[in-house]
């Protein structure tokens, strides 16, 4: 197949949000899109014994799902090409393999069936941060656009590869860019208080590191409108609350400090649950 979005769907509300997203996505790229539905075996490893034409109910089932996802996509873009995949096997397994070749894999927040109704908890954080393509997990879609996109960086490669794609996205989209660094003040211990120097030093320190990390995007994105802000808080309440007037919250995959070693960051984590718009968790390049 050509140049492609992948969207997984369930036959939930939340699926038919990510399809009408990933059609969106899939016109902005000039790109088709490709809806997978994935036949869950029953769980554990001892084959349970299931009624005649089980097996087949499940797959006529399948086969609507992708049928209406597929219309709620040419719906969207008449113009759209389409292809559709049905296939049995573990949801985030098959997700994976189709996510290898695609340009982003996109999901809901919620679902059923295969899904289990906890998709947060199951297949995109197992996604999310260990597959190379980015992932975007649907939520709170705003009715109208709102013209921005966030992205939160801290200096790091990660941060590098959620930059990429937060300025190729706000190019593509003719949205403005909202980059946020985030410092926290030092932690003294009880009846200690940090000395104003200190503090102005490492200010001074955060705006260094956050005015060198944009200025080569700035030039190599110049059509971009950027507003830089660097907020002393927690990156998750800062980036949450930015969300509530942005299209999309743009993230890497791990962070600085000491959550550093989580393939899915405590960042991730935090703005994948509370985000008040879709957000996309991007992966450096090469990282194994």
């Amino acid at each position: 197949m050509t140049a492609h979005v992948v969207v997984g769907v369930d036959g939930s509300s939340s699926a038919d949000d990510a399809v009408r997203w990933a059609a969106d996505d899939a016109v902005r790229r000039g790109c088709a899109v490709k809806i997978v539905h994935v036949e869950d075996p029953w769980p554990g490893d001892i084959p349970l014994q299931t009624p005649p034409g089980f097996r087949d109910s499940v797959t006529e089932y399948g086969q609507e799902v992708l049928q209406r996802a597929a219309t709620l996509a040419r719906e969207r873009a008449s113009e759209l090409q389409v292809e559709t995949l049905l296939e049995a096997g573990r949801v985030s397994e098959v997700l994976r393999r189709e996510a290898e070749d695609a340009e982003q894999l996109v999901l809901g927040s919620r679902g059923l069936g295969g899904f289990t109704g906890l998709l947060l908890g199951s297949v995109s954080l197992t996604l999310a941060g260990h597959v190379a393509t980015p992932v975007v997990v649907v939520r709170d879609v705003p009715e109208r656009a709102r013209g921005r996109i966030v992205v939160g960086f801290d200096g790091g490669d990660h941060s590098e590869a959620a930059l990429e794609y937060a300025f190729e996205e706000a190019a593509r989209r003719g949205a403005g860019l909202q980059a946020i660094h985030t410092w926290q003040m030092p932690v003294a211990g009880p009846g200690a208080f940090v000395y104003t120097p200190l503090v102005e030093d490492i200010l001074a320190a955060e705006r260094h590191v956050c005015a060198d990390t944009l200025t080569a995007w700035r030039e190599k994105y110049p059509g971009v409108d950027v507003e830089q802000r660097l907020v002393c808080g927690h990156p998750v309440g800062v980036l949450c609350d930015a969300s509530a007037a942005a299209d999309l919250v743009v993230v890497g995959s791990r962070g600085l400090g000491r959550f550093g070693s989580a393939v899915l960051g405590s960042v991730g984590h935090g703005v994948l649950h509370h985000a008040r718009c879709p957000v996309a968790v991007v992966r450096a390049r090469g990282e194994a």
